[in-house]
Formats: C-alpha cells, structure tokens, sequence
C-alpha cells in the first residue's frame, strides 16, 4: 500500500474515540482498488456516522481533517454531504459524511473498510454504481470544480495519462466554465439545449476563448492554462488552490 494512504489509517484510529463514527470508507485509487494509488492520487473518503447531528457536526467542523496529518489550505462545498479539500502538503481529498440510512440508498462500488466500528453492518456489497446530476448549480460550485478539475488532470498529466488529462481540463472543466455563461445574468444563450450544453456555443459565446479552452490531446497544459486564466480573470478565486494549479503548470514532465 502506497504511504500516503496510511494517513487515511491516522485518521480512522484518531476519529474511532468519537462513538457516533461507524465507519472510514475508502473509495477510488483509496478503495479496494489501492494499487492504483501513486503519487498523483487524491484520497476519496466517505465517514459513515450514527445520525444527522452528527452528520452536520462533522460537515460543519473541518478540525478532524488534522488527523490526516496536514493543515488545510483550501476546501469548499462540492456536495451536499461533503468537500473537497486541498492539505497544505498537497494532498488533495474529496471526502462525504453519510449516515447508514443513507448509505444503504447510495449506489457505488469499490468501497474498501479502512475501520469499522464492531458489529456494525455496512452490506458494502450490495451498492453498484450507477451516475447521478450534480446537486449544486451555483457560481462558487462551478468555479472551484473546475479548478480542482485542472489540479487533477495535470497532476494526471504528468503521470502520462494523456487522455483522461484531456477530459478534466478539456471536457470536465470545461463544463463548468459553460455553466457560469449559463449563470451569467448579463449573456445570452441563443436557442439553449437543456440536455446538451455544448449547443450553439458559438453562436452564443463567440467573443469567448473556446478554441484555447479546448486546445487538443496534445495541448492539455496551453488549454489549462487558458481556463485558469479565464476563471482568474472574471471571477474571484482562492489563491491556495490557483497557486497549486500554476505550480503544476510550471512542473518539467
């Protein structure tokens, strides 16, 4: 298991003193998975906790992050049930607090205990994923995730993974920047597809760089680039994570 995962394991011991935490679930590169954990990975976690008020207790106060063995630089909203989180280390998470009721309405797979709580059942296996809309449809949603989706897919690019690079700068943060035009009070969407947002951008949008946002395979630092800066210039971002996001842009690979 890589190192950095251990710090997971830090977490679940520190959090286990608190009787209303039943579980640490790991997901992704940090679930059963793991050996797909390298140096470029983030940690995706779930908290699974005895009830709501406990529930709002932990989404309300970030100090139990410590027990990853960081302090943190930047975090926002990203779901109703939890944040994504960027360590002052650099360590980058993504993290969701449920409650077991909730749990056994989610659909995901690839769940791996790093603790449970004795004689508590979690029926893990019982849970395929299927895709779900995003919850939250607002300026500040879209504009942190698409920063943290230029943090992932450099950081995915230096691995060489070219292609799923391409799509967190290229389509997935690009989508993003297409619903804040879409939010943008003071433009206008010609003839807008609700199931398709990538209709009559063009003719919408033309003064817009779209062409530099979506550069090509081969271009994903320049098209990068290109969507920091636009994000940078129109809208107010946190330096932390703009910061973390230039310094890989600035990174030999």
């Amino acid at each position: 298991m890589h190192p950095t995962l251990t710090r997971l394991d830090d977490l679940a011991r520190g959090l286990a003193d608190d009787d209303a935490i039943l579980a640490v679930l790991g997901l992704g590169s940090a679930g059963v998975e793991h050996n797909r954990f390298d140096d470029h990975s983030d940690i995706d976690f779930w908290l699974v906790v005895s009830d709501r008020s406990a529930k709002q207790r932990y989404l309300d106060d970030l100090c139990w992050l410590s027990g990853l063995g960081g302090s943190i630089a930047y975090s926002f909203v990203n779901d109703p049930n939890g944040r994504k989180a960027l360590l002052a280390d650099g360590l980058f998470l993504e993290y969701a607090v449920f409650t077991p009721q909730e749990l056994n309405r989610l659909a995901f797979t690839g769940a791996r205990v790093v603790w449970q709580r004795h004689g508590i059942p979690l029926g893990l296996e019982e849970h395929p994923a299927r895709s779900a809309p995003t919850a939250i449809d607002t300026v500040d949603f879209h504009v942190n995730e698409a920063l943290t989706n230029l943090f992932v897919g450099l950081h995915r690019e230096l691995r060489g993974e070219r292609l799923t690079a391409f799509r967190f700068i290229q389509v997935y943060a690009v989508d993003r920047v297409l619903a804040l035009l879409r939010l943008d009070t003071n433009r206008r969407w010609v003839q807008p597809d609700p199931f398709e947002a990538t209709r009559r951008v063009e003719a919408s949008f033309g003064d817009e760089p779209i062409g530099a946002l979506v550069a090509g395979y081969d271009h994903n630092r320049a098209a990068a680039r290109a969507t920091l800066d636009w994000l940078t210039q129109h809208y107010d971002t946190d330096p932390a994570i703009v910061d973390a996001v230039r310094a890989l842009l600035g990174t030999a690979g």
